[in-house]
């Protein structure tokens, strides 16, 4: 079957299709099963192989051109992995301990499964929020009876103290709340779940508005939770939907409990830590690798805190026992987990998404490829295998990175010189931070949040270029923020989805005119001195036609060509029986004026139509489903009764076979050659030497 012909017959000629062997689809399905389940040596080394790609890379390792690279920016990474992670371990409710555990295992996990060379996993303060939500929802729901806040270690400690051993604290809920806390991160088998089932590719609905959105909103939760910390009060952590909005509401209702050691401690951090960023920005390409500000400031402030007996001189909260080594493993029970399979599931697409975004956007940036589910596998087992151990979640960072890559970094080797970094504090250096105050650990998160901050300064930047997306990343932003992360995630995803209806809902339509001298038409909205094309509609629809948008097509076309042919149709009908009934009475009365029956039906006749074809330009048709279809049917139909003739120019083939299966053409697609056209300008040319029809069209 053959696209319409051009109007010059010597260059005449018809486009074919290809013939296509039919698929077997049960015999590909029975030769994929086979293979997949076929066990030899070779298909077992690849399965091991592509698994652990480190064994891939490593024996290919060059020394002399890597190494030291990787072990510069993972010395800094690791320096800067020790204070992000004891700080860190306050949005999670946890000791620092155990964010220690978390950045050495998933440092040593995701350098033998990862595939991006550059990304730093680790702890991210979003992850880490996500868990303390939780953590903290269930400690309530066990009916603990203490509050967390800073007079006590309650919700910090309680969760884990079990788990270390201290049986000197009330028996109760205990068991159960490390329980709660270890299979909740161990549910992150789900990410497995995914990746088994090749899911990767879920992070494509996940926009980068939405995902922009939700961590400004996320960010603005972080700052509000620790702002306690910044001053010295002692309100417990609000729970649920509004958390935000209560939070601010007890700090204002409990400033006059402020500590004025911890707020002139706040302040200098703050100060220091911000010039210290500031200036790394603008000197950073004088400096060879990020100041470690925030390891200088925990030195400083821990030795301040310690000789000057500030926790009891002043009543400054501060880290307190930091063990060292490692807590035996545990195996997390399987009773509660249904209570927290929900929480699970944001928390693994979240972690997830941010992984391969990061991974995606180094590696296109260093010409490399990354493999989508194998980075899914990756990141849970760097989420599933710690859980035993007593680590909480984990993510790509995006500042590590950024720090990693301008330090030098080759490949995945350095994130083995950050744990041993992180090993090394947690073997001997430990103990050493018992002084350290909370409030030095809150400044070093706000101030990890100026990069997510700062995203507000973009909004008109980011308006001017797309509206639609400056109202995902808002109503994102607001519903993380101002409901809570994970109705905002959920919020942002629903939005994101919603727009892309939208915009295939209600798309653009214009008129095409033809550009002078040439064989392409244009909107004639749009560009000055273009050439209507004399009896000819031109229809351009900038969208596939599906059920949602087929009744803003139908009216469009209605517009554009001035014509509504059913309306057109029953006009002609009445005006019809107009013209019996006139005639009638003409033939009952006498012909006194010598008006002839013909002269009378003359004056009755309607003024001719301005255009004799409709060529629809299918160029962004990228689909047809069933309504589809069956409006271009009703259109060509409608419009044929009036004598006006459709024409389809630049259909896809998958669009072409549609319009074939819903019947669109006749038996055997014999007329398909005079409805359907490879360009616009084949269509023109077939509509001007069509010859007029003897019963023109009319109005």
């Amino acid at each position: 079957c053959g696209l319409g012909p051009a109007a010059d017959s010597a260059s005449a000629f018809q486009m074919e299709r290809k013939v296509h062997t039919k698929i077997n689809r049960k015999e590909i399905i029975q030769a994929k099963l086979r293979k997949s389940c076929s066990c030899t040596t070779q298909r077992l080394k690849n399965t091991v192989l592509d698994f652990f790609p480190v064994l891939r890379w490593l024996p290919k390792y060059s020394y002399k051109e890597y190494i030291w690279g990787d072990i510069m920016s993972g010395l800094v990474i690791g320096i800067i992995l020790v204070p992000q992670a004891i700080a860190y371990s306050l949005l999670a409710g946890l000791k620092p301990i155990y964010s220690l555990y978390t950045s050495f295992f998933a440092n040593i996990i995701y350098f033998l499964m990862g595939t991006s060379r550059h990304v730093s996993v680790g702890i991210f303060s979003l992850i880490s929020l996500m868990v303390g939500q939780v953590v903290d929802r269930e400690l309530l729901l066990a009916g603990s009876p203490w509050k967390r806040n800073d007079s006590n270690i309650t919700a910090f400690n309680l969760t884990f103290c079990y788990a270390i051993g201290i049986h000197s604290l009330p028996t109760g809920a205990l068991p159960s709340l490390v329980q709660y806390h270890l299979f909740f991160i161990f549910l992150l088998f789900f990410q497995i779940l995914m990746g088994i089932f090749r899911l990767g590719f879920v992070s494509v609905y996940l926009s980068e508005s939405m995902l922009d959105g939700f961590a400004t909103g996320a960010s603005l939760t972080i700052l509000t939770a620790q702002v306690k910390y910044l001053i010295g009060i002692k309100i417990p952590r609000s729970q649920g939907l509004g958390m935000l909005v209560m939070t601010w509401f007890n700090i204002f209702r409990n400033i006059a409990q402020a500590n004025l050691c911890d707020v002139i401690t706040s302040t200098i951090c703050i100060v220091v830590l911000v010039a210290a960023k500031e200036v790394g920005d603008r000197y950073k390409h004088k400096l060879k690798f990020p100041l470690p500000t925030e390891l200088v400031i925990i030195v400083v402030a821990t030795l301040v805190s310690h000789y000057g007996k500030l926790n009891e001189v002043y009543g400054t909260s501060v880290s307190g026992a930091i063990p060292t080594g490692f807590i035996p493993p545990q195996v997390p029970s399987f009773n509660l987990m249904f209570r927290v399979a929900v929480d699970a599931v944001p928390l693994a697409i979240v972690s997830f998404a941010f992984t391969v975004s990061l991974s995606e956007m180094f590696a296109k940036k260093y010409a490399y490829t990354i493999r989508a589910n194998q980075e899914m596998f990756a990141i849970a087992f760097c989420n599933i295998i710690p859980s035993f151990f007593h680590s909480f979640a984990t993510s790509a960072a995006l500042a590590k990175t950024l720090v990693k890559t301008s330090t030098g970094c080759e490949t995945q080797v350095s994130s083995v010189v950050s744990a041993m970094v992180v090993l090394l504090v947690l073997l001997f250096l430990a103990p050493l931070f018992y002084s350290l105050q909370k409030c030095v650990l809150a400044c070093i998160i706000i101030v990890s949040l100026r990069g997510a901050l700062r995203k507000f300064k973009d909004v008109p930047q980011r308006y001017y270029l797309n509206k639609v997306d400056t109202v995902v990343w808002c109503v994102t932003m607001l519903s993380s923020a101002l409901i809570s992360t994970e109705v905002g995630l959920l919020v942002g995803v629903a939005v994101s989805m919603l727009s892309i209806i939208g915009r295939t809902q209600r798309p653009h339509t214009s008129l095409l005119s033809q550009i002078p001298s040439t064989v392409f038409y244009e909107n004639d909205q749009e560009y000055e001195n273009l050439s209507p094309v004399p009896k000819v509609k031109i229809f351009r629809f900038e969208a596939p036609l599906y059920y949602a948008n087929k009744d803003f097509f139908v009216k469009s076309l209605y517009k554009m060509t001035g014509l509504d042919p059913t309306l057109e149709a029953a006009r002609r009908k009445k005006q019809d029986k107009r013209e019996k009934e006139h005639l009638q009475k003409e033939n009952q009365a006498t012909n006194v004026n010598g008006f002839s029956q013909a002269d009378t039906t003359l004056h009755l006749v309607p003024k001719q139509l301005d255009f004799q074809t409709i060529i629809i330009d299918c160029s962004s048709f990228s689909f047809l489903d069933i309504p589809g279809v069956n409006t271009l049917k009703e259109i060509l139909k409608d419009y044929g009764a009036l004598n006006i003739t459709i024409l389809l120019a630049c259909c896809t083939p998958s669009v072409i076979d549609s319009l074939k299966r819903g019947g669109y053409f006749e038996k055997d697609d014999r007329n398909m050659h005079e409805m359907l056209f490879h360009s616009i300008h084949s269509a023109v040319q077939f509509a001007r030497d069509r010859k007029p029809l003897a019963d023109n069209s009319t109005v």
